[in-house]
């Protein structure tokens, strides 16, 4: 990480471990294993959703998983290490979890079955579409002169706000399962939940460093007597998988690459959004080069991952609520999880033990996750100028985000490219922010309004 990030921050800073800190290895593995548990589900998701949509058989649905897996760690360690010198650097240098997103399912459906190209299009077009985002990142700097603390505080706390309906979707069983909101999947959320909040607020050390893994692991254990966790499924597994390069071909039509671009074009703003929340949590200075080396690195890894069988890859938001959570901003924490996840795609028993973990358990540590990421941008409001102008940013951009995260098929059927950029709540949000930003003029003698 370069010296510009770091604020050298003490004890004052409320965590644990900075990001320069090294945990022993032991402790290092068990944070880091809080790290995948936080974003496995999302890891594993899409890979089964494109299989669904592609139609694979049982053992490519398998390989896609361990696949995602694989993409994820290796995307992880690229991002979270940061290579190359300052102006060219990849990578921001803190500590993140990456993987594909669900923002690259409505591309990948499109050119996979509405245009024909199958597994090698969707690759292809991967690929070709990180391309375009490598340039993209060219021009990131211009567009941080306009992410004023409004912004950045808005963009944050809309962050926080719009996931939380996912963790709620986790607590009542996830979606598309029949027994969705069963009391059950309720109770063992609650339980985890209050197992975290509680050693959060009370427990000194390591048990309060590790709260989220503990909660986790406490649900775990308790949904195995409820019967909401199938073993067979590990029965099943593999021992060991090695990877395959272009397992599925790989097809280079630039015709396909099309839908991505409007995908890829959301990344770039949702990264800098989460760049710029990661830069809080971790108590780091971000310069617009670093923002810039994080969002090549989306690029490089997106163009990576089609090669190991995995969609294009992004930063997961909800890894950076779990720093303020533990109080852990490790680089190094970060950079074994990924070497796990790397570990995880070779031994399928391994990785089938984590991905039948019921997502009510995951649901009780969701809630404080999200919650967390939108405190830390109202903690950022709060030292704006509440002007009349500063307002309708705020609010505007807020009404807008969370108004297309409840209602999303309220802005389906845009046309074209506006469907894929107000179709998500963050995009949504921090593209009405940016532009009420630059429309509105900023007295700077202008009063707090009332």
């Amino acid at each position: 990480m370069g010296k510009n990030q770091s604020t050298e921050a003490k004890n004052t800073s409320g965590l644990v471990y900075q990001v320069s800190d090294k945990p022993k290895i032991l402790t290092a593995i068990l944070l880091g294993f809080q790290n995948i548990l936080t974003a496995f589900s999302g890891i594993v998701a899409v890979p089964l959703i494109i299989a669904g949509i592609a139609g694979l058989d049982v053992i490519d649905t398998a390989y896609l998983v361990s696949a995602a897996l694989l993409a994820s760690g290796i995307a992880s360690i690229i991002q979270s290490r940061g290579f190359g010198p300052k102006k060219f650097r990849i990578g921001v240098g803190l500590p993140t979890v990456m993987g594909t997103d669900f923002g690259f399912v409505p591309p990948a459906n499109t050119i996979i079955n509405t245009m024909g190209g199958g597994m090698p299009g969707y690759f292809g077009a991967a690929i070709l579409g990180a391309v375009f985002e490598f340039i993209l990142s060219f021009f990131v700097k211009p567009l941080m002169k306009i992410f004023t603390p409004v912004v950045t505080g808005t963009v944050i706390a809309l962050m926080g706000m719009s996931m939380m309906p996912v963790a709620f979707d986790w607590v009542g069983g996830g979606v598309g399962n029949p027994n969705y909101g069963d009391p059950m999947y309720i109770v063992v959320a609650v339980i985890v939940f209050l197992v975290i909040l509680l050693l959060n607020r009370y427990a000194k050390g390591m048990l309060n460093t590790a709260a989220v893994m503990i909660g986790i692991v406490v649900g775990y254990i308790i949904s195995i007597p409820l019967g909401l966790i199938d073993f067979s499924q590990v029965a099943s597994a593999n021992w060991v998988q090695l990877p395959d390069i272009a397992h599925f071909g790989i097809d280079f039509n630039p015709k396909f690459v099309v839908p991505f671009i409007a995908g890829y074009l959301v990344t770039v703003i949702e990264t800098v959004g989460v760049m710029e929340t990661l830069g809080q949590v971790t108590n780091s200075h971000l310069s617009s080069d670093d923002i810039v080396a994080g969002v090549r690195a989306d690029a490089v890894s997106s163009a990576i991952c089609p090669f190991v069988g995995s969609g294009p890859a992004q930063t997961f938001s909800q890894n950076v609520g779990l720093i303020p959570l533990t109080k852990c901003a490790s680089q190094f924490v970060a950079i074994v999880a990924g070497v796990i996840l790397i570990l995880m795609s070779l031994f399928p028993k391994l990785s089938t033990i984590v991905s039948i973990m019921p997502s009510c358990v995951l649901g009780g540590a969701g809630i404080l996750m999200f919650g967390t990421v939108a405190i830390s941008g109202i903690k950022t409001l709060s030292k704006v100028k509440f002007t009349n102008r500063n307002l309708l940013i705020i609010a505007s951009s807020l009404g807008i985000g969370l108004g297309v995260t409840f209602r999303p098929e309220v802005v389906a059927k845009l046309p074209g490219i506006l469907s894929s950029l107000f179709g998500s709540g963050i995009s949504a949000g921090t593209i009405v922010a940016l532009v009420l930003s630059l429309i509105l003029k900023d007295d700077p003698n202008a009063e707090e309004v009332e």
